[in-house]
């Protein structure tokens, strides 16, 4: 046994005799790092020697050692605070964790006093809360069987179907012109909700109706935008239903809604809701989508714009979920929902920093209209809302193509507009921007307008509208001569639209 103490003394020995030079080393050194007489000794030994630049070198060196002793200070400062810290940070942690395990116990505690409050309140009716109540004989229990609301996914649509159950679509009985409606619109508005509108504004308003089921209303802010599209839905009877952009809209589901998985729910907008009353009925439905740019337009609204590219409405079609349920409401079919041919989009954008740009691809399906300005009030007579069939609407759209073609003659001169744009600015419209100028055009003529004037607006806003995408200042020298073309072609000033717009941007350069 003396043996192996001897060893074990030994053994041992080595390891804390390392350990302990390793603590006199550092007590030793940092006892020689921080030794103000050996500093100041030397300083004596050498200073008689020391020449006058040779004192600053010695302060320098003297100044350098200061600051790398207070740095390691500083570090040693800061690990250890951070240890500390890191140290409380945990304790919190674990303090939090048992305030919320309190909590969950309480939140318990309060439901479970809930259900027996509830329960008090259930045996003062004379049930028991613990048994079924007994259901009562019927004469015809089919007509009172209650329906098993975890299968229906669309609760508001149905409800829908059951109000226009016995829903007959309503024949007003229209007989007024387009003109005699833009008047009624512009009384209405005017005597009725104090908004002043002119009539070229309106014209061009109606037009776009025509031509598009998507308008456009751009301009500074508090020119009145948002009212225009709400003034009609009032005069029409049927209230613009408003949908208010977010910046987090990114695809269909932010407008139409989604199917929840975890609640077997479809969340259903009132956009939605819109949508399919508007299939129930021949009313005039709008549905405004304020500040329309503060997100991306081709993003969320991206299907509407290529449904409505479809040459039939039949092909209207856009899906919801994407199978069938039974208790689907009655115009879902297989998940699908026909939009309704009765309802136009009415978006409203300011052009700024804080604003998305609109893109090509939604400008040219839809109609802009410019409001950058207020007009006086003026005296009007009293004019009630009335009720519009759509289909009566549509019709007086139908008969004013007819009656009003644009003249052989105009189409000459856009046709040769269209060749000097292309080989001037490199720009050019396609079949579907002729398609709407021929439908905007005969019905700003049957609203009271003239062709040129229609031609003149319809060219500003969808035409040259496109030389923002350019470069300015590679086209400042063609502008000039394109608004001396135009007053050659056209005659002098009657395009007012496009030269005050060619104008606007010659101050851009």
């Amino acid at each position: 046994m003396n043996t192996f103490l001897r060893f074990f003394y030994e053994f041992i020995s080595i390891f804390f005799d390392g350990l302990f030079f390793i603590v006199k080393a550092i007590v030793d050194g940092a006892g020689k790092m921080f030794n103000v007489n050996d500093y100041r000794r030397i300083i004596n030994s050498y200073k008689d020697s020391f020449e006058g630049p040779e004192w600053l070198l010695v302060g320098l060196v003297i100044a350098i050692l200061v600051i790398i002793v207070a740095t390691i200070g500083l570090l040693i400062f800061f690990a250890v605070r951070k240890i500390i810290r890191s140290r409380k940070s945990k304790l919190n942690q674990d303090e939090l964790l048992d305030e919320i395990a309190n909590l969950n116990d309480q939140v318990k505690k309060l439901i479970k006093e809930k259900n027996e409050i509830m329960a008090m309140k259930v045996s003062k009716l004379g049930l028991r809360p613990d048994e079924e109540e007994e259901p009562l004989e019927e004469e015809n229990p089919d007509e009172n069987e209650e329906v098993d609301d975890s299968k229906i996914r669309f609760p508001k649509l149905n409800k829908i179907d059951e109000l226009y159950k016995s829903y007959k679509i309503k024949n007003y009985g229209n007989d007024f012109t387009l003109e005699e409606m833009l008047d009624n619109f512009r009384c209405y508005a005017a005597s009725q909700l104090r908004l002043y509108y002119d009539a070229s504004l309106l014209r061009a308003f109606v037009g776009g109706l025509a031509c598009s089921k998507l308008i456009i209303l751009q301009g500074i802010s508090g020119t009145g935008k948002t009212s225009l599209a709400y003034a009609w839905g009032k005069f029409v009877k049927q209230d613009s239903c408003v949908a208010s952009v977010q910046p987090s809209w990114r695809d269909k589901t932010e407008l139409l809604g989604y199917f929840n998985e975890f609640t077997k729910k479809f969340n259903e907008t009132d956009v939605l809701a819109e949508l399919y009353i508007a299939g129930h009925d021949d009313d005039v439905h709008t549905i405004i989508l304020d500040e329309m740019n503060i997100a991306r337009v081709e993003y969320y609204f991206a299907e509407m714009l290529s449904i409505m590219e479809m040459p039939s409405r039949s092909e209207w079609i856009i899906e919801l979920v994407t199978s069938p349920w039974p208790d689907d409401p009655k115009r879902i079919k297989n998940g699908k929902l026909l939009l309704p041919p009765n309802l136009w989009y009415i978006g409203t954008i300011n052009n700024d920093d804080s604003t998305f740009m609109v893109t090509d691809k939604v400008y040219d399906r839809a109609m802009p209209i410019d409001i950058n300005n207020k007009i006086s009030a003026f005296k009007c007579r009293e004019q009630e809302a009335i009720d519009i069939n759509a289909s009566y609407l549509e019709s007086l759209f139908t008969k004013a193509v007819e009656s009003n073609p644009i003249s052989q003659k105009s189409l000459d001169k856009v046709k040769e507009m269209d060749e000097y744009v292309i080989k001037h600015f490199r720009i050019a419209f396609g079949n579907r921007i002729m398609k709407q100028m021929e439908t905007f055009v005969p019905v700003y003529v049957a609203c009271g307008g003239q062709e040129l004037e229609a031609i003149d607006y319809f060219i500003a806003k969808k035409i040259l509208r496109k030389f923002d995408q350019l470069n300015i200042s590679l086209i400042r020298d063609e502008i000039d001569p394109f608004i001396s073309y135009l007053n050659k072609e056209f005659g002098n000033g009657v395009m007012k639209e496009c030269i005050d717009y060619l104008e606007m941007i010659k101050k851009l350069v």
